[in-house]
């Protein structure tokens, strides 16, 4: 890709963020959201691969008929009221619409369809801004927008996503999809507890984004797309692997990790709440990404695989890590004492 080109794209990216999440008109954070679109794009289908082109149709089909609903849903909501503040969102059908418009955009149950799809036909770098950056806009605007929504819409799209998203990682080979559908369960997550604390939402995409950002990295340098590869990627920088092991259970919300941060708090939360039994389902629900989480993590350990494989074993190759992949690595594992001092900073 020409380097003006992948600049132009990585600038209106950043620009279309800004414009979407610190905007308090609905006419312009539609606009950046459009600018984030249409500068995704070049950036999915940089390889000119058949699928690459299929994966970028499916993404602006879907994100312009999603900002058309988001669209609409503030006009409705401004032809009644005459309010185009966001925190002003108060008519019921503008309501469900923007529900539906932001769930859309993030790839809730039941419009996840072409989240993996999308993912499995891009690079990892962008599966990388695709499940993290392009995500804050359309949370920032689900934050603003979270006293005026149907809790019961949201906890029945949330509750779905978590089952969906573990029931669909069990069966997949692509370490792609298994992200994008790990991905889906972690949005179920978000969505539960966005009405009754928008903060713990902004804990568990963070903490979310930060281990993803390890996780496609670390597959970025050992080049790894499937669990047969996954197997034998070990050769290349054992250290990273074993690493990378300990991320992936991170992502699963294992005790000693940092992963299992949010997940206790939005539990701890929905018990405060008295809703035990939503906390009881969304926790057992998590009990299938955890099945996903440690088939890849045994793949990705420093032992041979228990069944023969037809992949070439590189040996001793020598790739340097930078110092800031070391530390983005390490975060997700380590973070867990500093708890405190996150849930005080939010």
């Amino acid at each position: 890709m020409n380097p003006q080109a992948k600049l132009i794209s990585t600038m209106s990216l950043l620009l279309g963020t800004s414009i979407t999440i610190s905007s308090n008109h609905w006419m312009m954070a539609w606009t950046g959201l459009e600018i984030n679109t249409l500068a995704i794009l070049p950036l999915i289908s940089k390889s000119h691969h058949p699928r690459a082109i299929e994966a970028s149709t499916k993404y602006f089909l879907v994100q312009a008929a999603a900002s058309t609903l988001l669209l609409f849903s503030s006009m409705t909501n401004a032809w009644s009221t005459g309010q185009w503040d966001i925190t002003q969102l108060t008519h019921p059908t503008s309501c469900i619409l923007l529900t539906a418009a932001i769930s859309m955009k993030l790839g809730l149950v039941p419009f996840h369809f072409w989240f993996p799809e999308v993912l499995q036909g891009s690079s990892l770098t962008t599966n990388l801004l695709l499940a993290t950056i392009m995500k804050f806009p359309p949370i920032t605007l689900l934050l603003l927008t979270s006293p005026s929504l149907n809790y019961t819409l949201l906890s029945a799209m949330a509750i779905a996503s978590t089952a969906l998203g573990g029931w669909m990682g069990l069966n997949q080979t692509q370490i792609r999809k298994i992200l994008a559908f790990s991905s889906i369960s972690h949005l179920g997550w978000m969505t539960i507890i966005i009405i009754y604390n928008p903060k713990l939402t902004l804990i568990t995409f963070f903490l979310y984004s930060l281990t993803t950002a390890a996780i496609f990295f670390t597959l970025n340098i050992t080049n790894t797309l499937k669990l047969s590869t996954m197997m034998v990627a070990w050769t290349k920088i054992p250290p990273l692997t074993a690493a990378l092991m300990l991320t992936l259970l991170s992502l699963a919300g294992l005790p000693p990790l940092a992963g299992f941060l949010p997940k206790w708090l939005i539990i701890q939360e929905l018990t405060k709440q008295e809703l035990t039994t939503t906390a009881t389902i969304i926790a057992l629900l998590s009990l299938l990404g955890l099945f996903f989480y440690l088939r890849l993590a045994y793949c990705a350990t420093i032992t041979l695989p228990p069944n023969s494989t037809n992949q070439m074993k590189h040996w001793h190759i020598n790739k340097p890590v930078s110092a800031p992949i070391a530390v983005l690595i390490t975060l997700p594992i380590l973070l867990l004492p500093l708890s405190p001092m996150i849930t005080t900073a939010f």
